[in-house]
């Protein structure tokens, strides 16, 4: 599991140790310089606004794409109607909003939350459509026999049966948010890790650079790491004891 990073960063050091080139520093120097910069009052100032922005936008979109997601996907008028609509928002690139969104929101932390929401809802919303769209209609009859409707139905069986597809979504969504993230960050703000990292560039501060940078990477694995884990405890049923699908 540890070969190919550590192949990597064995890499890293041979480039770095045998160019000589200021930007890029070894290791060795940015693990020193990571400790330094990221373990100090920038830890409350700089990633925990991130880290809460990535929240509030992302169970904002979930909110968002699971509630529109549902009702489209149980109307074939309304799905007929929404998708082409659909589809064409999801083409434009979630960065390309940054400009427009600041118009309308100014450039408050509400204008972040949003561009993590711009990019994050396409995949939940999409994914629980198409989740919604594959019941299998021989248990949506059995519940409409056995009296299983209104929230019961809701609950136990629309989004119980959606919610692989659902978890698709959501970390695809994961990922994106983490992007949005950075970027909504270098635009007109005063704090966060993607103004921080750009900071570093343009003071030339190279080897703080690159601790964001890797700083980054840790967040979006352990990020991953801890949806992994959760994903497996909600989909325990889908996935069986044996824990994920061969």
């Amino acid at each position: 599991m540890l070969g190919l990073p550590m192949l990597l960063v064995l890499g890293w050091w041979a480039v770095s140790a045998s160019g000589g080139t200021f930007y890029l520093p070894t290791p060795g120097e940015v693990a020193a310089t990571f400790a330094e910069t990221w373990f100090s009052q920038r830890l409350l100032d700089d990633v925990l606004p991130s880290l809460a922005r990535l929240l509030a936008g992302y169970v904002l979109a979930t909110l968002l794409g699971v509630g529109l997601g549902v009702p489209i996907g149980l109307s074939p008028r309304l799905r007929a109607t929404a998708e082409p609509v659909l589809e064409f928002f999801r083409a434009i690139p979630p960065p390309i909003l940054v400009p427009l969104v600041m118009l309308l929101a100014g450039i408050d932390n509400a204008m972040k939350v949003l561009v993590i929401v711009s990019g994050c809802v396409w995949p939940i919303l999409l994914n629980t459509v198409e989740g919604v769209r594959a019941l299998d209609e021989v248990l949506s009859d059995t519940c409409r026999m056995y009296g299983v409707r209104g929230l019961s139905r809701l609950r136990r069986f629309t989004l119980r049966g959606a919610s692989p597809q659902i978890m698709a979504g959501l970390r695809q969504a994961l990922s994106i948010g983490i992007i949005l993230m950075v970027i909504s960050e270098m635009f007109a703000s005063s704090s966060g890790l993607g103004f921080t990292i750009v900071l570093f560039q343009r003071q030339f501060q190279i080897a703080e650079m690159w601790s964001g940078i890797v700083l980054l990477g840790l967040l979006g694995f352990a990020l991953s790491v801890l949806f992994r884990w959760l994903e497996r405890r909600v989909l325990s049923w889908y996935y069986g004891r044996g824990g994920e699908r061969a």
